[in-house]
């Protein structure tokens, strides 16, 4: 094979034009001088835009979540608690699954498989939510699946072991797991902690392959310790349920106050609902009766007329008024007792629950003195109490009250309160005097607190008297005695506001008292809203429950017996005027 001699072909011994040679250096250096401007462009004039475009395809924040703070009640009984629930998202433009896959991603997702493929299938292609908050079993079936596209975020799921029963203290939160109700918005700062980060570098199947920078690390949320005794909580829901349902009413309320501390011992209305199972709730089941809802309190503000009569020395105990014969003209309204007392001592005044004789009373006082009153004990202010939707009630400032006001303001009707600025108030009688701050944490060591002085020591027992004789023979609240301990309080019936009037009918029943009466560790006010099973008297409907949540607290609280025997067996029923 003869050797192929290159330099003897024509067309590489020709010469090459010295012109094509400049022009190919020349296109080289420009190409060259090109590259290096671009070069100095891109990391030097404008590398700030070009690094956040880098940064933004390559760079992600991942959130580390933090573990919201548990709720205790005051003896360290779980009211509610985090535990993991995982969120499950997909990237549906990376999304890999045959039909069978997807049928069984959306039965354990829950949902009809068109909203699976629905959501699948939306604009954003690069992110969607599948569902919040799964349970760890299903979190763990899905991805053992390990469908390409499908994702799943860390998260936590709020759990409530006392359910319904302590549902309207404890409240809930949202799906971002933010306070909605309760205690839960109340310390919402307290229990949420702070969330943490880590900055990494994600390939283009979105896995982390490098991280950037110091990770954050979360700060978990704090437990609170909260003043409510999840036994008394739940007995006086119970206890309070079978009263709505025996007398087919609308609503009911209980409040449980300690005396010494001014902790709320239990707050439960009716109806209620399952805090973990909101699918089917309605407005009226989230509303906190007891704090929220404002009523005119009708007969259990008698006491607090006596009583600012009594410091001010314008009546004693034994003062006689006469009541007789039953009705009163007052301007162009008639006011009536529901018998005709006749002469009754102060005393018999709030025994008999006769409004005859508040009004009179009342007559005896400026509307200055009965206005100072009022709001020293809380009425027409918003109470301190740390809870979302505290009502503020109404109370007209005494210089509008006309004659009539002042004397139907003496037997509860003129004015509006919540159940629990009712419970509250009465600790000034409970206190020998003293209206304590209410709280619905727990008090350090139960140590007793400041408050402010309403009335003497001595008006505040003569007032406890009076309240005794009120739930005993012959007073209006003879159904609250109970065994072993002797109470003391006041009943009351009011009827419903109605536009400009009050509906025919309609009323709602309650009763607020102490116990023991002579050293009272607890207060206690029920309120059941249009009881419609025959009777209506807050004596009858509401005072029942009072006593066996009285009689149930004190033994929970272990306060002794006071009294050695049983009480007496009333059968009498006495109405009440309202």
């Amino acid at each position: 094979m003869k050797s192929i001699r290159y330099t003897s072909s024509p067309l590489l011994a020709s010469k090459t034009p010295m012109w094509r040679s400049k022009f190919v250096v020349a296109a080289l250096a420009l190409a060259f001088i090109g590259l290096t401007a671009r070069a100095a462009y891109v990391q030097v004039f404008d590398n700030a835009f070009f690094q956040r475009q880098g940064d933004r395809r390559v760079l992600r924040t991942l959130e580390l979540p933090a573990s919201r703070g548990r709720i205790f009640d005051r003896n360290g009984l779980l009211l509610a608690s985090s535990v993991l629930a995982p969120s499950i998202w997909a990237i549906p433009e990376e999304v890999k699954a045959d039909d069978a896959d997807l049928r069984k991603l959306a039965k354990l997702l829950g949902m009809p498989l068109k909203d699976l493929q629905h959501k699948l299938g939306e604009d954003d292609r690069s992110f969607v939510w599948l569902k919040r908050l799964v349970d760890q079993p299903v979190a763990q079936q899905i991805a053992d699946m390990k469908i390409p596209g499908i994702h799943q975020r860390k998260e936590y799921k709020r759990k409530y072991p006392e359910g319904e029963a302590a549902a309207h203290v404890v409240g809930f939160t949202d799906v971002e797991n933010k306070g909605i109700e309760g205690a839960e918005r109340s310390f919402d700062k307290l229990l949420a902690g702070r969330e943490g980060s880590r900055r990494v570098i994600k390939d283009r199947l979105g896995h982390a392959v490098e991280e950037v920078g110091e990770e954050v690390p979360p700060v978990d949320g704090k437990d609170i310790h909260l003043s409510i005794d999840s036994k008394i909580q739940f007995f006086a829901y119970q206890k309070l349920r079978d009263a709505v349902i025996a007398n087919k009413a609308k609503t009911g309320s209980v409040v449980v106050l300690d005396t010494a501390t001014g902790e709320v011992l239990a707050l439960a209305n009716y109806p209620s609902y399952v805090p973990d199972d909101r699918r089917n709730l309605s407005g009226p089941q989230l509303r906190n009766i007891a704090i929220t809802d404002t009523f005119e309190p009708g007969s259990v503000m008698k006491p607090i007329t006596v009583a600012t009569a009594l410091e001010l020395g314008r009546v004693t105990p034994q003062t006689v008024i006469q009541t007789g014969p039953g009705s009163y003209q007052l301007d162009k309204f008639t006011v009536r007792d529901t018998h005709n007392y006749g002469a009754l001592t102060v005393e018999g005044v709030i025994q008999k629950s006769s409004n005859i004789g508040a009004l009179k009373i009342a007559q005896r006082l400026s509307a200055k003195e009965m206005w100072d009153v009022y709001t020293s004990l809380g009425y027409g202010r918003k109470p301190d109490l740390t809870f979302p939707g505290a009502a503020t009630g109404r109370l007209r400032p005494w210089k509008s009250w006309k004659p009539i006001e002042q004397s139907t303001m003496a037997y509860g009707y003129g004015l509006s309160a919540s159940l629990f600025q009712m419970a509250h108030s009465y600790s000034a009688f409970a206190h020998d005097g003293v209206v304590i701050p209410a709280t619905l944490l727990r008090s350090p060591d139960g140590q007793p607190v400041q408050g402010v002085k309403v009335f003497s020591e001595k008006t505040a027992r003569a007032v406890r008297k009076m309240l005794q004789m009120a739930a005993g023979p012959g007073g209006t609240g003879q159904r609250a005695q109970t065994v072993g301990y002797s109470v003391g309080g006041k009943s009351g019936t009011a009827r419903k506001q109605q536009g400009k009037g009050y509906a025919a009918g309609k009323y709602r029943a309650w009763f607020a008292g102490m116990a023991p009466i002579e050293q009272p560790r607890v207060i206690v006010a029920v309120m059941v809203d249009e009881p419609s099973a025959g009777t209506f008297y807050g004596g009858a409907v509401a005072a029942p429950v009072f006593s066996e949540v009285v009689q149930q607290t004190l033994r929970v609280m272990g306060v002794a017996p006071d009294m050695a025997v049983k009480p007496e067996i009333v059968t009498e029923q006495v109405q009440e005027s309202f």
